[in-house]
């Protein structure tokens, strides 16, 4: 179960180094987070989802990390599916450096290669060798684009996003606001829709402006009923 590019769902929040100087990142908007969602799978809790950004080695550099883990009898399926993505970040974009992710069958092992303009690896033991252009995102990075997005007021209506071995384009709608009732309190949100050109999967998100635009909701539907969804819980920064 994976809400990245179809997807999914990235994400950040306002904040300053304890010294008092700010990264690259900060700058942007975008500063260290975890949260925790509760996760559901149609009506039937399946288990938590977790969402953490933090810091790499390299300044302005930063990993991105989405898990699921199953409770009950949901774990005799997939006990934990895990997607990280490393990224750069800087005031007007994301870019994607490497992708892994693992659901305990399969794997998908990706390097985005800027200067050469590939991306190369293995998904699912397929090798993959595609062309990038400006803009492309991976299945989690996206998630940050979006958060960085809207915090500066210029959302795109399409992004192409490396899904797997395949580069697909993904149409995106601000469908207005909503105030909601979570376990932090009632939020203001912006609600944007993502889709594949074609395809009857959407994929809601519900974003915070006072929380720096984090996700504290998403909602995928297929013909219009519900597949997946996750509700936040708690959140540190």
């Amino acid at each position: 179960m994976r809400l990245g590019g179809v997807t999914a769902l990235s994400l950040a929040i306002m904040a300053a180094h304890a010294a008092g100087a700010q990264t690259p990142a900060a700058d942007a908007g975008i500063a260290p987070f975890s949260a925790r969602y509760l996760a559901d799978w149609k009506t039937i809790n399946v288990g938590t989802s977790d969402l953490e950004l933090k810091p790499d080695a390299e300044p302005g550099h930063y990993v991105y990390t989405w898990t699921i883990t199953a409770r009950g009898v949901f774990r005799l399926y997939r006990a934990e599916v895990t997607q990280k993505s490393w990224l750069s970040i800087n005031a007007d974009h994301v870019r994607p450096e490497k992708y892994r992710a693992d659901d305990g069958s399969s794997s998908v092992n990706l390097d985005f290669d800027w200067k050469t303009r590939r991306a190369r690896g293995i998904s699912e033991k397929r090798p993959v060798d595609l062309s990038l252009t400006d803009g492309t995102q991976d299945v989690m990075s996206i998630q940050v684009e979006v958060m960085l997005d809207l915090k500066n007021g210029n959302l795109p209506k399409t992004f192409q996003i490396l899904d797997k071995d395949e580069l697909k384009e993904f149409i995106y709608t601000q469908e207005g606001t909503a105030r909601i009732r979570t376990d932090l309190g009632e939020l203001d949100t912006v609600i944007v829709a993502s889709q594949r050109t074609g395809n009857s999967r959407i994929l809601r998100m519900w974003f915070a402006p006072s929380l720096g635009f984090v996700p504290v909701q998403a909602e995928r539907s297929r013909d219009g009923k519900l597949e997946f969804a996750m509700r936040i819980k708690s959140l540190k920064r």
